[in-house]
């Protein structure tokens, strides 16, 4: 009999400690969607990657990093360091057609020659090859730049001296 009371006893004290013990138990938090972010997990409409560089180009049906094109640097500030106030230029393969990437634009702009020689033209923005490259907007020059991949152009250009093609 004292067994039997002794063995009913350590039952019920091993099933009470595992009912405690249940109670004890820390429910998992939600999972939160916003922290479930994947890296990389950028891509845009296009499948551009942004997050290394990448943009959608018209001109070339691709992903492309702008920053690879002609630089044209602010005419009002050409020996900035800042690339973000930069625009740039990509080409196709013929060079018949330009594409701007302008700062703080969300769509390029693709213009167009007529002929080699000629200034690419869309409306009021013109790119003229001279002495580099000189992109007008409205007959004025806003950015300028020496025609070689990232480079820039320093010193003042004097409007005189450029063509004026209309």
């Amino acid at each position: 009999m004292k067994k039997t009371i002794l063995v009913l006893f350590a039952s019920i004290s091993i099933i009470s400690c595992d009912y405690f013990k249940k109670e004890e138990e820390v429910k998992p938090e939600p999972v939160d969607a916003a922290k479930d972010v994947v890296l990389g997990g950028d891509k845009d409409d296009n499948g551009c990657l942004a997050s290394a560089g990448y943009t959608w180009s018209k001109l070339n049906k691709e992903c492309v990093r702008v920053f690879s094109g002609l630089q044209l640097s602010p005419a009002n500030n050409p020996s900035s360091d800042d690339a973000t106030l930069c625009t740039y230029v990509l080409f196709d393969e013929k060079a018949d057609n330009a594409e701007l990437f302008l700062p703080n634009q969300d769509e390029s702009i693709i213009l167009t020659r007529k002929a080699e020689g000629q200034p690419y033209v869309n409306g009021e923005w013109q790119l003229i090859p001279w002495k580099g490259f000189v992109l007008k907007k409205s007959g004025e020059i806003v950015y300028s730049g020496d025609g070689e991949i990232g480079n820039k152009v320093s010193g003042s250009l004097d409007s005189e001296e450029i063509p004026i093609t209309e």
